[in-house]
């Protein structure tokens, strides 16, 4: 990296998945070691279970002692704040989402991912109104807020310029289905990469996967990839140093491990 760089985080979505064991973590390893192991091979991991139950301070500060410095969490919001036909009322779900304690992770705290159904469509109040509830900063410390949506509606300037003007970030989905949204609304970039298989140790191709080093190297030297969909294509970001987070994720699962840590090794050297 140099000063004019942002920096690039790669991992995987959690860490407990019993068919990496044997794969990634090595045969034997205690259950009770595999953050502590991940964390040392990776640079992120996008925490999914806060979207299905609520945490403690204590656990945030367990995973927070259990991973190297500079190591970050991207943490996922609750299920109740976005499945909602009224997002404008989950102030009490997003307030006791942030009172759990996920500010305890500290330094190692990253984005917090507010994921929508494939069924949840655009609605310019509807998303303003939720928008408006996520803060800039909770406990003294800056938050940093990314969107997923999943439905074609979102595919409209208006939804880019919605999400700019609060300053939070849009995933790139890199999924089959979903849209996929390049544009840069945020000072930071967040792609999940989803269309990896099994059957590829490294989850994508290393032709592909040379092909994503270079996007997020370019990303988080504050550029644009040009062979990359967006939507407004009229507005183009200022060109600014960013972080970047990169998951290897959801498809091709057993082998995501592999492709993160291919990832890393390319974007090292």
């Amino acid at each position: 990296m140099t000063v004019s760089s942002g920096h690039i985080r790669v991992g995987i979505g959690g860490w407990t998945f019993e068919p990496w064991r044997g794969v990634f973590y090595p045969k034997g390893l205690p259950h009770a070691q595999e953050l502590r192991y991940a964390g040392e091979r990776l640079t992120s991991i996008e925490v999914n279970g806060t979207f299905y139950r609520t945490q403690t301070p204590k656990t945030f500060r367990s995973w927070a002692s259990e991973v190297p410095a500079g190591f970050v969490f991207a943490v996922k919001g609750p299920r109740y704040a976005v499945n909602r036909r009224v997002l404008k009322e989950a102030g009490d779900s997003i307030q006791r989402f942030l009172d759990s304690g996920v500010t305890e992770l500290g330094g190692h705290l990253g984005p917090l991912l507010w994921q929508f159904a494939p069924t949840k469509k655009f609605d310019d109040a509807d998303f303003g109104g939720f928008l408006e509830l996520l803060p800039e900063k909770f406990g003294g410390k800056k938050l940093r807020h990314v969107i997923e949506v999943r439905h074609d509606s979102f595919c409209t300037p208006q939804f880019i310029a919605l999400i700019r003007k609060f300053g939070a970030a849009i995933v790139f989905t890199d999924h089959v289905r979903y849209p996929n949204i390049a544009d840069l609304t945020g000072d930071f970039v967040y792609a999940r990469l989803q269309r990896g298989k099994d059957t590829v140790a490294s989850a994508y191709p290393p032709r592909e996967l040379d092909a994503w080093a270079k996007r997020l190297r370019l990303w988080a030297e504050g550029g644009m990839p040009d062979d990359l969909p967006r939507v407004d294509a009229t507005h183009n970001a200022k060109a600014a140093p960013r972080d970047v987070f990169a998951y290897v994720i959801h498809e091709g699962k057993i082998r995501a491990p592999g492709g993160a840590m291919s990832l890393i090794e390319r974007l090292n050297t």
